[in-house]
């Protein structure tokens, strides 16, 4: 059970439905010319490609603010590349080569859009190896290379895939102003089972035949790079008052074609979700 997110309310109207069919076509589009602008459609990342090993001490308060804010510097000269490419492997078997930055130029990545923050002692890397770690992808769970950074005075350590900026997907998600935000419910992961998609989202805790739950559809738009989701809400009424909370609920859906490599996106801001695939 989760807390702090909307039930069922008066469900997903026409209106609605009509708005969120458009913000998929856009979702679609905007992430087709991500597609093209990148040359690749094979390895996309979902979420943030830096991850952190350990936790930070409890004499050690600055690093986790210093990290968030990206206030993090190289104190000694940091490795290159031992090879020109490395390999991602997904849980099927599947693999792919992609270009392997050096550890300096992927710790700028790591600190790219770092905001100011006076109070933050910067994190000092001291050193670094060439590593792999698990990440999610719009094609599944896979391995892939990583470069892992020891940092001064804590035993917490970082790492980050080496993606080049020239061949990531980039997919800028969509803002609204409060109290203007479409209709509908945003899917969080996907999982694949034969020719049907089943989409993972939080919704009402109880089934559409008790007060205050519901049911839930989903449809997909689709084009050739990816599949946007929206999942349709049938309350049990439109007009109950209902407490702010929320369970896991699935709602499945049949694809025109196959997923194969594309990417399954959430509709309202279209971005890319986990994969998972069984069977």
């Amino acid at each position: 059970m989760l807390g702090g997110c909307g039930t069922a309310g008066s469900g997903t109207s026409r209106d609605d439905l009509d708005q969120l069919r458009q913000l998929a076509r856009d979702a679609l589009a905007r992430y087709d010319k991500a597609v093209l602008d990148a040359g690749q459609k094979d390895f996309v990342p979902v979420g943030d490609l830096t991850g952190q090993l350990g936790n930070w001490e409890s004499t050690n308060e600055n690093g986790k603010l210093a990290l968030l804010y990206g206030r993090v510097l190289a104190a000694a000269a940091l490795p290159t590349a031992p090879r020109s490419t490395g390999e991602v492997v997904w849980e099927n078997g599947a693999s792919q080569a992609i270009p392997l930055l050096s550890a300096g130029e992927t710790l700028k990545q790591l600190t790219a859009g770092g905001r100011d923050c006076p109070e933050c002692v910067p994190l000092e890397v001291t050193g670094a190896r060439l590593t792999t770690t698990r990440i999610q992808t719009t094609r599944g769970p896979a391995t892939a290379p990583a470069w892992e950074y020891t940092l001064k005075g804590t035993a917490v350590r970082l790492t980050r895939v080496p993606v080049p900026p020239s061949s990531a997907v980039k997919v800028t998600p969509l803002s609204w102003d409060l109290g203007n935000e479409p209709g509908g419910v945003s899917i969080e992961s996907a999982t694949m089972h034969g020719g049907q998609l089943t989409a993972n989202f939080v919704g009402s805790p109880h089934p559409g035949s008790q007060p205050c739950g519901a049911d839930y559809s989903a449809e997909a738009v689709e084009s050739a790079n990816a599949v946007a989701v929206i999942v349709i809400a049938h309350p049990h009424a439109g007009d109950e008052i209902c407490t702010a909370v929320g369970a896991l609920r699935t709602a499945t859906v049949d694809l025109a074609q196959p997923l194969g490599t594309r990417a399954v996106l959430e509709a309202r801001q279209g971005l890319p979700v986990p994969l998972k695939t069984t069977g």
